[in-house]
């Protein structure tokens, strides 16, 4: 199963997902890590530093464009079964599973323990994290 996962530093799970530079995507075969790439991630937000989200109306990341750049986001990893990240809005939540892949927001920090836990069919989503 390959999996993505959100990071900034290709160890740990990055706290959200639209902020965060790359993703780890990492395959793993009866409980093992076998193959493992660091792919950048489109970044519509500038720099981390300079991170910032136009005003909404509804809920975080529906606004003008918002599918457009949730989409690029998933190209790079459209290869993938699940995307898995520490926090993200309701509208790239929405949009990643509407290109196929499982969003799933998780309180692990490794990379390697959750997409192990992700395979094993063991990660809970913590969707009530949305914002």
């Amino acid at each position: 199963m390959k999996i993505a996962i959100a990071t900034d530093d290709g160890r740990t799970v990055s706290m959200h997902f639209g902020r965060a530079a790359h993703y780890a995507v990492l395959t793993v075969l009866d409980g093992v890590v076998v193959e493992r790439e660091l792919r950048d991630k489109f970044f519509p937000h500038g720099t981390v530093v300079e991170a910032r989200h136009e005003p909404e109306s509804g809920p975080h990341g529906t606004g003008p464009g918002s599918d457009t750049r949730h989409d690029q986001m998933a190209a790079a990893i459209a290869d993938c079964s699940a995307l898995i990240c520490g926090g993200m809005g309701q509208g790239a939540y929405d949009r990643i599973a509407a290109n196929g892949i499982r969003p799933i927001v998780t309180d692990l920090q490794n990379v390697d323990e959750a997409a192990i836990e992700c395979a094993a069919g063991r990660i809970v989503d913590h969707s009530e994290r949305l914002h």
